[in-house]
């Protein structure tokens, strides 16, 4: 029998549809972009994209010039632009402002035909860094209330340029999405004086049945209530709201972790098209007893249609804890 299941967090229900059940196998990934053509993003071609606003590699190279193993620069096509003024306004009974922001572009490696499940574990880290760098940079600016950190994998997740790289938009609102899962965890706080994620952690951890991987400072977990099969969590153990505060140990730790939990994921299913999305609190803000940074990563196996756009509810045809049992025996 199908069930629902409601996320403890946003209050959102979910359809755990098991008589649709799919086992990894069921899962055909046809959607693998064909290689070759010019690509803006390889050594050689920086002059093709904005000027760089950050770089990790040689310390003497010029900007916008090979020798670097990772670069951020704007989107060339951004979604929000960051020169002028918000100019917020009303016009009748709906409000506007201009469309001010920062949408940039991180190159996470110089070889084209790396992905990021693939990069060593220095060049990961050094992803998570620059996450971190620019999201400590961007929070300087004052219009900015909430850098949204992202990744697009394969065609059915929406990557336009096949060549490994992540992206970040900095935005003068705060996103409807972080807005309900902050009220949803100050309710919590407010009932329990406990935060919801040490909580699902705890709880976890004592199941066990939805654990897919962990080490000393990271979990990484099939949510109780997943939008789409597979879907991952990974967690700081320790209570954290600011992912930019984390230390050096925590950054490496986060790298081995997260670079486990795809290799589990690509051994179920290889060539998986998948969004990740970083979770963290709201730029400038103090840390927060309620509120716990985390990484969310999405296979995108399942398509959004007239139902789910109708009501808001997610249909998952392989419940978490099969998710998981995959996850944990797969060999990597």
């Amino acid at each position: 029998m199908p069930e629902l299941r409601k996320d403890p967090i946003l209050g959102r229900w979910i359809i755990i549809a098991k008589e649709r059940g799919k086992r990894p196998t069921d899962f055909i990934i046809d959607d693998v972009p064909a290689k070759g053509g010019f690509c803006p993003l390889c050594p050689g071609n920086e002059k093709t994209t904005p000027p760089e606003v950050h770089a990790l590699g040689d310390p003497h190279r010029q900007p916008d010039t090979p020798g670097w193993n990772l670069r951020v620069v704007p989107n060339k096509y951004p979604a929000l632009i960051i020169e002028g003024d918000l100019n917020k306004e009303g016009e009748g009974l709906y409000d506007k402002m201009n469309g001010i922001g920062a949408h940039e572009v991180i190159v996470e490696t110089p070889n084209h035909d790396e992905t990021f499940s693939n990069l060593s574990l220095d060049k990961m880290c050094n992803v998570f860094l620059a996450f971190r760098d620019r999201l400590v940079d961007l929070g300087k600016d004052p219009r900015f209330k909430y850098v949204m950190v992202f990744k697009n994998h394969g065609l059915a997740a929406g990557a336009s340029l096949e060549h490994s790289h992540s992206q970040l938009v900095a935005l003068p609102i705060l996103p409807r999405m972080i807005v309900s899962e902050l009220a949803g965890c100050l309710s919590y706080y407010h009932y329990k004086e406990r935060c919801i994620f040490c909580d699902i952690i705890r709880q976890e951890t004592k199941q066990q049945e939805r654990v897919v991987c962990e080490n000393s400072h990271f979990i990484v977990i099939t949510p109780y209530a997943p939008r789409s099969p597979f879907e991952m969590w990974i967690l700081p153990k320790a209570h954290s709201s600011l992912y930019s505060t984390q230390s050096q140990e925590s950054f490496e730790a986060l790298t081995a972790i997260f670079s486990e939990a795809m290799h589990r994921l690509e051994a179920c299913i290889p060539n998986v098209p998948y969004n990740f999305v970083l979770h963290t609190s709201p730029l400038r803000s103090d840390p927060l007893k309620h509120y716990h940074w985390h990484f969310e990563i999405m296979p995108k196996l399942t398509k959004i249609a007239g139902f789910e756009w109708g009501s808001g509810f997610y249909i998952n045809p392989t419940p978490p804890e099969e998710s998981a049992k995959f996850l944990r025996e797969a060999k990597i």
